[in-house]
């Protein structure tokens, strides 16, 4: 350059270093590339080793949850609702985790919930145990992108040798049997309420048996309700064909038999007028025959309703007194119900349409009713709308229990096994359960692993190893010595006995447990475990913006 160019650069450089340092809040790399305030981390040690941290630690919050066996955890939310339970799904779901790589794990438990309803746990530990695994891997030298693709290929091989492990496929007709469907759900009752899975089992399968439709394919799950009615104890937990609804009926008329059912979803008063109005009333008589207009208005409206043959109506808004009145007047029972939902479902299982005017309604808004009526059940009035015929398809679980912690956490238990019923009607296969299927799936990916040439045999070797957390949990929690346990379980498998897991009862390795573990919940989580594994292992860079000032969001007003 011309020696004048150059002097000119020389002495500008400095005024372009203070720019430059002025522009990024005297920061230089990424600090200076980013807002003031922002959290920056990076590589093995910052990143990765972190997540994997925070994914453990999660895991090994539910790992002592897992199984027959498995402790209840004690949670008490932002708004101070106490959570007794050992249902995975529950505890991830009320604990707020806070760390982003832990969330990962949160959401793919949230989706097994979505996807199958059952095996939550079973993803959370797995996907702990995963990156445990993976953290050994990186210590040792390898890449992330050889154990990511290790343990993809170990998913595949994985879902490709699990169904060579099916013990048992359910015949077509066990979905209409209550006998054959309490067996086959009776060991994903025991996982939640140990010790009353023969109780459960036998009454969610009497409830689905109810309330499933010839074409099983168009099960519903939200036809199996269940109503908690605080007394007894457990095992006064009984089913009622149709709804059962713990509310009274307003008014004299406590029964109803074919019954026709006309369903409100406005208040069954006076009719009120649309804009404001104002009335001159210049004696009393005025007022007298102002009054009695009204009442012969909705006395005419209930009349013209009676006619039509209700002779039930259920009202989702207030019901004046008035109007309850000419009810009775005309032997009509009325219920009001403020659940929209539960208005939605009466509808359902009368087959009758919600009315927004009050108005009589037509034939075909009209639902009908074999049985309508009160029962006490401890000391709480309910509703109960029976059909005894083919055509309802809702059935009631009444449960009963000493205190609300207790009811929740088999209402829990119920969900679990009605899901599991509706992952059946697409895919009725079952492994032997009790750690026996996740032993042998570890056992053939090991031999596979070893057959592999490259750097990806050493993550499918850990991914093998890492299905071995089942069977090791499940010793744990019931306090055996899990090494001899797994070990017996080894050569239990290799002596021919493919059916064999633990016996948590008597301590020892049976060859057949009689447990029995659902192939497509099983599918799902491991599909869903090494997506999360995966995903952590993926990110090498946090960087996290600083938090917006203002009301955080949990202290913001509803």
């Amino acid at each position: 350059p011309h020696p004048a160019l150059a002097r000119t650069n020389a002495r500008h450089r400095p005024a372009f270093d203070v720019m430059a340092r002025s522009l990024t809040g005297g920061a230089f790399g990424t600090q200076g590339m980013l807002k003031e305030g922002t959290k920056h981390m990076s590589g093995l040690d910052e990143a990765t080793y972190k997540n994997i941290d925070a994914a453990k630690q999660l895991s090994s919050c539910v790992r002592t949850s897992l199984g027959p066996n498995g402790m209840n955890k004690m949670v008490i939310n932002h708004l101070e609702k106490l959570f007794v339970t050992n249902d995975a799904a529950t505890i991830v779901g009320e604990l707020e985790v806070q760390h982003p790589a832990a969330k990962l794990l949160v959401m793919a438990s949230n989706m097994q919930e979505v996807e199958v309803g059952d095996g939550t746990n079973f993803v959370v530990v797995l996907a702990g145990e995963l990156l445990s695994m993976a953290e050994e891997l990186l210590k040792s030298g390898l890449h992330v992108s050889e154990i990511i693709g290790g343990y993809k290929a170990a998913e595949a091989k994985a879902l490709e040798l699990i169904d060579s492990l099916v013990s048992f496929d359910a015949p077509p007709d066990t979905l209409h049997d209550a006998t054959k469907l309490a067996a086959a759900i009776r060991s994903v009752i025991a996982s939640k309420q140990w010790g009353n899975e023969d109780l459960f089992a036998a009454r969610i399968a009497e409830a689905c048996v109810l309330a499933m439709p010839q074409d099983v394919s168009k099960f519903n799950t939200d036809n199996i309700r269940v109503a908690k009615i605080l007394g007894s104890s457990v095992g006064a937990t009984t089913v009622v064909r149709g709804m059962c609804m713990p509310r009274g009926a307003l008014g004299t008329i406590k029964e109803v038999i074919g019954a026709k059912i006309a369903v409100y979803g406005i208040p069954l008063d006076s009719a009120t007028t649309e804009t404001k109005g104002t009335v001159l009333l210049k004696s009393a008589a005025d007022l007298k025959n102002y009054n009695d207009s009204e009442e012969l208005a909705l006395e005419k409206t209930i009349k013209a309703i009676a006619a039509t043959g209700v002779n039930m109506i259920v009202c989702g808004q207030a019901v004046g007194e008035l109007a309850l009145h000419f009810c009775e007047k005309h032997k009509i029972m009325v219920m009001k119900c403020p659940s929209k939902f539960e208005l939605r479902r009466i509808c359902r299982t009368t087959g009758a349409n919600n009315l927004v005017r009050m108005e009589p309604p037509e034939p075909a808004d009209i639902g009908e009713c074999e049985h309508v009526h009160i029962r006490e059940i401890g000391s709480t009035m309910c509703t109960i709308l029976e059909n005894k015929g083919d055509n309802s398809n809702v059935a009631t679980i009444v449960v009963r229990g000493s205190s609300p912690n207790i009811m929740d956490d088999v209402e829990r238990a119920i969900d679990d096994g009605v899901n599991v019923i509706k992952a059946m009607t697409r895919d009725a296969r079952f492994l032997p359960g009790a750690g026996g299927a996740e032993l042998r799936l570890a056992d053939a990916l090991q031999q596979y692993a070893e057959a592999q040439p490259g750097l990806d045999q050493y993550a499918i070797n850990k991914y093998g190893l890492a299905l071995e957390v089942v069977p090791r949990t499940l010793a744990e929690n019931a306090g055996l010595d899990a090494a001899n346990i797994v070990a017996e379980l080894y050569a239990a498998h290799k002596a021919g006995k493919t059916n064999a897991g633990i016996n948590v009862v008597d301590a020892r390795v049976d060859a057949e447990t009689g447990v029995l573990d659902l192939l497509w919940t099983k599918k799902e989580a491991i599909r869903q475990a090494t997506d999360a594994a995966v995903t952590v292992l993926r990110v090498d860079q946090i960087i996290m913006a600083k938090p917006a000032g203002g009301a955080k969001k949990s202290d913001q007003p509803v």
